[in-house]
């Protein structure tokens, strides 16, 4: 059965997340994506993967997607955050993160849980 998935990833780990959609393009290609908008656009772009965008992280589409969760429409959030930046949308992504753990939403935050995740659907 199709998922929805949220791909998220701040700017350092941009290429990270191209690499694990390049890698796991097969798998992804029959579920339903989206995301932030300059990580959709990146990931479409290199991987040619369908990838619904939403604003941009601190411009809202941490929210937006927070939104989505909240009423059911978003199964799994693969976010690839940049542990050593500090982000000006923290607050945001804190929001992000808190409404997917009160929805029981599975949330990814590195390669190694984004894979168990993704062979969980499998």
């Amino acid at each position: 059965m199709a998922k929805r998935i949220a791909l998220i990833a701040h700017d350092n780990m941009k290429p990270k997340m191209i690499e694990w959609c390049h890698k796991n393009y097969e798998a992804l290609s029959h579920h339903f994506l989206c995301g932030t908008g300059t990580t959709s656009s990146k990931i479409t772009e290199a991987t040619g993967l369908p990838v619904k965008a939403y604003l941009s992280g601190p411009l809202g589409g941490d929210q937006q997607i927070g939104a989505r969760v909240a009423v059911g429409e978003i199964d799994v959030i693969i976010f690839f955050s940049d542990p050593l930046t500090a982000m000006p949308h923290d607050p945001d992504v804190k929001a992000l993160l808190r409404i997917a753990q009160v929805y029981d939403i599975p949330i990814a935050n590195n390669v190694a849980t984004a894979d168990c995740i993704l062979k969980a659907l499998l």
